[in-house]
């Protein structure tokens, strides 16, 4: 894990509720918290291999933040939509606990595309969207 992961955990652990990721399960026995420390990882790993400018604040946070939803998907209430609406209840609980900048934002709100159906408007929220999804089929195929 790089310098900058582990210095914004620390200060997104201290002012907000990112511990309570750990209690919820995202894929297989992968919880919420790990889940989000990969995709933060894979994020930083896709942006130093492109030839372009990202801001990685932005790129950390937002990945770190991204499923900030704090419940349990796996339940009957919130199954069925949960691939659809959790970005707009991780926003909602992201706002309410961090100040976000509008990179991060899109971050967070886009990173479901093209299942919800508008995206990214962002370099740093095109790269977490596809590191989240490299993350989601590697724990859900071979990490279980």
């Amino acid at each position: 894990m790089t310098h900058i992961i582990q210095k914004k955990l620390r200060y997104l652990e201290s002012v907000g509720r990112l511990n309570e990721t750990k209690n919820y399960i995202q894929h297989g026995s992968i919880s919420v918290y790990t889940h989000c420390v990969s995709v933060a990882c894979m994020s930083v790993k896709i942006a130093k291999w492109l030839p372009i400018q990202v801001n990685m604040d932005a790129l950390v946070i937002g990945a770190l933040l991204h499923d900030y939803f704090l419940y349990d998907w796996h339940d009957g209430q919130n199954r069925h939509f949960h691939g659809f609406t959790h970005p707009g209840c991780a926003f909602k609980n992201a706002e309410m606990d961090y100040t976000l900048s509008p990179r991060v934002k899109n971050i967070i709100v886009r990173h479901m595309f093209p299942l919800t159906l508008v995206p990214p408007t962002c370099i740093e929220a095109w790269i977490v969207c596809i590191a989240d999804k490299i993350c989601a089929i590697e724990e859900t195929l071979f990490r279980r």
